[in-house]
């Protein structure tokens, strides 16, 4: 059960970082001062490299762990099970877009709008309903 809350803990602080992120890239395309942009930049930097990704591999570590452990051999035909892990892969993609998107700002090469970034940040909470629910509700 130590690797399940694990799991869970570091599942949060990456989705803490999924969530604001975007948010934070939706003020950086609004900002028009030098002051404003050096300082999103290192917020950014240290979100996605500090919190997010570390957050994301942990999650993934323990997850993967509690699969081979138990999770597979209990729940290995149910559909539920894959479905959440192909939205999983989707997530870890999301993330990859959100390093393309920070690597973008900090080489002044951003071709977005915050209103672009006001609906990426929508997609996390999308994930985060439709993982959690599998994993609770485990409906097929």
């Amino acid at each position: 059960m130590i690797f399940k809350a694990l799991h869970i803990i570091f599942m949060v602080t990456w989705f803490a970082g999924l969530f604001y992120l975007p948010r934070l890239f939706v003020y950086h395309a609004m900002s028009d001062d030098s002051t404003s942009i050096e300082r999103f930049k290192i917020m950014e930097r240290k979100l996605y490299y500090g919190i997010m990704t570390p957050g994301m591999l942990l999650t993934l570590l323990f997850g993967i762990w509690m699969l081979v452990d138990y999770a597979w051999a209990m729940y290995g035909s149910s559909g539920w099970l894959h479905v959440k892990l192909a939205l999983i892969v989707l997530l870890v993609i999301y993330h990859i877009f959100c390093g393309k998107w920070l690597n973008d700002f900090k080489h002044a090469r951003n071709r977005h709008s915050h209103v672009y970034f006001r609906w990426i940040n929508e997609i996390p909470v999308l994930f985060l309903f439709a993982i959690v629910f599998l994993a609770t509700l485990k409906p097929f």
